[in-house]
């Protein structure tokens, strides 16, 4: 027994590719990135709601369109994390730079040929979504489409960059840059609509600004020798197929999983819309409950990308193994602490709203369902999932992913929502089972250890 416990300490620190420590220099920077990100947000809707009804319509219909590509240029950029990733565990710190740079090509080609086909199909493109909208209301999607599709290559070039940064561990960088960059955002869209009283650009054109900044400020960092793993012209301005395909591999089946999801949520938003006034308004605030509890797990899979990603291009699956189970307590520790404090904290944040108790009661019970959820299953069909993408196991994860959404989440909506007229409810049940399926899947799977076999370089 003694011989065992002692193979077992020799075994972890032997593993110790990551301290602690390290870890949690990781973790709250991406935390509290995707938590400024989440109240400037917020602030953002505030301000802007003063630039008229029109406007506001305008950026909400705007956004689930954009909503598309930031998905997109996200899945290019999670690709391209794992084999940099890989690369810099293996310690082939060239190879690691032109996968970077060969991603910063990608994702430029690939945004500005998107921001081209926007910009040509504006206002066809927004009549065939959105036809039947007000003429006011048309015309600012008209003009926020417009000025959002500017900003398409900026986005997907700092998503690179902070794809590069997130692989070697330093989070602290696209934390500060967020800080800043959400900074030019909100000072602008106040300049823009109570200064200059521009509408909807007055909103627009400080994303643009914003997100020029990020890419220019992270894209320089990037050609900084101090790095370690570097752009450099040579390999940007050079086609390297075996390169693309490596982080297509896991990009592609990437952006279909996060295609259904958002094709998914659209049919669910209307099935909501079939339940009556007080079930969509709680429905909508327990959202932007739930997307403040979810950061917690959200910000883990970054983590998982870059742990997991190193360990398997070193070829240490033991560490890779070792790994999981350390990043999925941790992961497990933060949303259960994140997730109760939220639900303590719920009823304060519905001071904020002019509710009918009836409404309050809902919105409180379906945070309940998604908080004791989102703590206990998450962790393993959110973060845990990065985890295998990381180590290969791509096709998987999205065919279980796939189905889970259609079959598990889209048709219990049906069955509880509609059939068994729980409502929202029975919408937010439909939710975790989801969540628990995937879960339980996606746990075995890392127990079996089958994405051992799993190859990206």
């Amino acid at each position: 027994m003694k011989n065992r416990i002692n193979q077992k300490s020799s075994m972890d620190q032997e593993n110790v590719l990551f301290t602690n420590k390290s870890l949690m220099a990781m973790i709250i920077p991406l935390f509290l990135e995707q938590l400024l990100v989440m109240l400037v947000g917020l602030a953002d809707t505030l301000v802007i709601s003063y630039a008229g009804e029109a406007a506001v319509s305008g950026v909400s219909l705007v956004n689930q369109f954009n909503t598309i590509f930031i998905f997109l240029f996200t899945a290019l950029a999670s690709g391209g994390a794992v084999v940099i990733s890989q690369y810099i565990g293996r310690g082939s710190g060239d190879e690691a730079g032109e996968s970077a740079s060969q991603l910063l090509l990608f994702s430029t080609v690939f945004s500005v040929v998107a921001a081209v086909l926007v910009l040509l199909g504006n206002e066809g493109i927004l009549r065939l979504m959105f036809g039947k909208v007000e003429d006011d209301v048309m015309q600012a999607c008209i003009t926020y489409l417009r000025i959002s599709a500017y900003s398409y290559p900026a986005l997907a070039i700092y998503n690179a960059g902070a794809a590069l940064f997130r692989s070697i561990g330093k989070t602290k960088i696209t934390m500060y840059l967020s800080v800043a960059s959400n900074i030019i955002n909100i000072v602008g869209n106040v300049i823009g609509v109570f200064v200059l009283k521009a509408g909807v650009a007055g909103v627009a054109y400080p994303s643009l600004i914003a997100r020029t900044f990020s890419a220019i400020v992270i894209t320089w960092l990037c050609f900084q020798k101090k790095q370690g793993v570097i752009y450099r012209w040579k390999w940007i301005l050079k086609w390297n197929g075996s390169l693309m395909k490596q982080m297509l591999g896991i990009a592609v089946p990437n952006g279909v999983e996060n295609g259904i999801f958002q094709l998914v949520k659209v049919a669910l938003s209307s099935i909501v819309a079939l339940f009556g006034t007080y079930q969509i308004a709680a429905n909508g605030v327990a959202q932007s409950i739930w997307s403040v509890a979810a950061l917690a797990g959200v910000s883990m899979g970054p983590v998982f990308i870059t742990v997991i990603g190193q360990c398997m291009g070193k070829g240490d699956t033991g560490a890779a193994d070792f790994y999981f189970r350390r990043l999925t307590k941790i992961t497990l520790l933060i949303s259960g602490v994140w997730n109760l404090l939220i639900f303590v904290l719920t009823p304060a944040f519905l001071q904020l709203y002019a509710l009918e108790p009836e409404t309050r009661d809902l919105v409180i019970w379906l945070v309940l369902i998604h908080n004791v959820f989102n703590a206990i299953a998450y962790p393993f069909s959110g973060a845990l999932s990065n985890g295998l993408r990381a180590a290969g196991d791509v096709k998987f994860t999205m065919y279980v992913s796939v189905i889970s959404t259609i079959v598990v989440r889209l048709f219990l909506s049906y069955v509880f929502g509609i059939l068994m007229q729980m409502g929202v409810i029975g919408i937010a049940f439909a939710m975790v089972c989801d969540w628990v399926v995937r879960a339980v899947i996606f746990f075995f799977r890392q127990r079996s250890g089958r994405w051992k076999a799993c190859r990206v370089i």
